[in-house]
């Protein structure tokens, strides 16, 4: 079974993602933008930087985190375009939250101030959504292939897990006779 996890940056994807795969042990695949700086030895928003000028950084985590998911027979797919680029998947979520709660996660988890996190989070969701229009032609606030919408906003990460995980064991299961 392969599970797809997306949402834009906050939502939880890499944190819910971990806990479900855990969970089910299933392979963990969250190969991101901050997988590829480290691999290049740069800042995370100095490849954000040089990705609005080149399509090649991309091209390269989005076929690379596909290509990882079709290697093993169970996986969960956590990355922003998830859903959309990985069309074999059993099961795809996607993840919301409001801007100022995801800005908050992210003041969490990187430091800074708030409001520069929230222009920040605000700034890259415009710049996330126009290069995965020009690339891809995928408006990734429309979530009409998505199996299951969850509005993380109130919720906690094991909660979120939780909801998914019952969606999967359901799923195994199999129809209802």
């Amino acid at each position: 079974m392969r599970i797809a996890i997306s949402g834009k940056s906050g939502c939880g994807n890499t944190t819910v993602s971990s806990m479900v795969a855990e969970a089910l042990g299933f392979v963990m695949i969250n190969f991101t933008f901050r997988t590829l700086a480290q691999e290049k030895g740069m800042e995370f928003w100095q490849l954000c930087s040089l990705a609005e000028h080149s399509d090649a950084y991309d091209l390269e985590v989005d076929r690379r985190q596909v290509e990882m998911a079709m290697e093993v027979e169970s996986c969960v797919l956590g990355s922003r375009l998830a859903i959309w680029m990985l069309k074999e998947a059993d099961l795809k979520i996607y993840l919301t939250a409001t801007t100022e709660e995801r800005a908050k996660r992210v003041l969490k988890r990187e430091g800074g101030t708030f409001s520069q996190r929230l222009l920040e989070t605000s700034q890259r969701d415009k710049n996330d959504s126009a290069r995965y229009e020009r690339l891809y032609g995928i408006d990734n606030g429309d979530t009409s292939i998505a199996d299951m919408v969850i509005d993380t906003t109130t919720l906690e990460p094991a909660e979120v897990a939780s909801l998914i995980i019952a969606r999967v064991k359901k799923l195994q299961k199999g129809p209802s006779r």
